[in-house]
């Protein structure tokens, strides 16, 4: 890999996590088209860190509140209604599913997940669920009536992404918007829930950076430093977006991606 390719896939990670057209499916078709070899679960998974590094940067003050929150509440019960405590709850909570999840199947996601049929069937399959969830939600709730219930289940949305193609943000917006949640408070909670599983995804897999059979140290960085900035544009732009619209466009985008690299696999173009 060298250093164009990481600026783009930079780019494309940065553009991609935050919006509901799956970040880590991108990461794999984009190398694909461009000839490019794959970079690998383990790649994704570090540069993944630079976004993250976004939305601690962009929510840094609702991040020190709950974290602040949550440990005063360890200690004093009659603050555990509190929203921020309780958020640090449901956030903690909520991860388990796939960190769970993660672990099982860690074999089958960097293995036989990776290939291009799953993916764009994957964008097209979880397009439509979206669509549904876009016409069936109430989209009443805000975030502040958030519940254990709803927390674990959200939770268990977010433990689809790790099919590429399915979308971490879309999935956990899914989920939210199905349950009655407004598309912003769904984007917000949704922001704060992928913290604690990316984070320990990314360094997880950080062990094997610049190691053989490992991404490279110097585009992994590249990617990462990149990833990071255009991650942070991408959150402001999405919440500002989601307010006033609706997400039909993400779900147009992703049944047309989903179609043409199903075309252009049946043609042969493109390998699996």
């Amino acid at each position: 890999m060298d250093v164009l390719q990481a600026i783009v896939l930079g780019i494309v990670q940065g553009l991609t996590e935050f919006l509901p057209i799956s970040s880590s499916a991108h990461l794999l078709i984009v190398p694909k088209l461009a000839g490019w070899s794959d970079p690998g679960a383990a790649f994704t998974a570090v540069i993944q860190l630079g976004t993250m590094l976004a939305v601690l940067l962009y929510f840094w003050r609702d991040i020190v509140r709950i974290v602040w929150a949550w440990l005063r509440s360890l200690r004093q019960p009659e603050l555990r209604d509190d929203l921020d405590a309780r958020m640090g709850w449901y956030i903690g909570l909520g991860t388990i599913p796939i960190g769970v999840a993660g672990l099982l199947f860690k074999d089958a996601i960097e293995g036989p997940a990776r290939n291009l049929w799953l993916n764009a069937s994957m964008l097209i399959v979880f397009g439509l669920v979206l669509l549904a969830a876009e016409q069936t939600g109430r989209k009443k709730k805000e975030v502040a009536d958030l519940n254990m219930r709803d927390a674990l289940i959200i939770g268990a949305w977010q433990m689809l992404p790790l099919i590429p193609g399915a979308s971490r943000s879309g999935s956990t917006m899914t989920g939210a918007m199905f349950l009655g949640y407004t598309r912003e408070a769904a984007a917000r909670y949704s922001f704060l829930l992928s913290i604690p599983a990316v984070v320990l995804s990314g360094l997880f897999e950080l062990r094997d950076v610049g190691a053989g059979g490992g991404p490279p140290l110097v585009p992994t960085v590249i990617a990462t430093a990149v990833s990071f900035v255009v991650g942070y544009a991408s959150i402001a732009w999405l919440l500002r977006y989601v307010a006033r619209h609706s997400t039909i466009v993400f779900v147009v985008y992703r049944v047309f991606a989903g179609a043409f690299l199903l075309t252009l696999l049946t043609l042969g173009v493109v390998a699996s």
